[in-house]
């Protein structure tokens, strides 16, 4: 089941709408992860034609791997959306659900980076579990 969501910012400078946007979301425990949202980041894929930004020009853009840029709000802060770049992309985007205004529905399905993850936190539930050499490889995400 899909549903079209809308979501900002912390100070609405950056608004955004997604059209068919998935139930199922992801969290990822990798170190940079970690660091930037603060703990797991937790996120839904967005394919890069379903995302309508206004307030582009506030959205300030990192590379922060060979394969994915970061991006946030140059207003107040807020991180926006983990987007791939890397050879083979699709570009989609990882858009943290906190940002949506409304997060019913939404099934976690995945973790990642699993033998990265802080022992302070067990995200309950039956789905998939992926440690870093298992997202390498199933990704074929260069590694390093």
């Amino acid at each position: 089941m899909m549903s079209d969501k809308t979501g900002h910012c912390l100070c609405g400078a950056v608004r955004f709408s997604a059209r068919n946007v998935k139930r199922g979301f992801g969290a990822c425990h990798c170190k940079m992860c970690q660091r930037w949202a603060g703990a797991a980041m937790l996120a839904v894929t967005v394919p890069a034609d379903a995302l309508t930004v206004e307030g582009a020009d506030k959205v300030r853009t990192r590379q922060s791997s060979d394969w994915a840029t970061r991006s946030w709000c140059d207003e107040c802060g807020s991180n926006l959306w983990y987007r791939f770049t890397g050879e083979g992309a699709d570009g989609s985007y990882e858009v943290p659900l906190g940002l949506f205004d409304d997060t019913t529905g939404f099934v976690l399905e995945q973790e990642i980076f699993v033998d990265q993850k802080s022992d302070a936190f067990e995200l309950k539930g039956d789905h998939e579990r992926l440690t870093k050499a298992e997202v390498i490889e199933k990704y074929n995400i260069p590694a390093s």
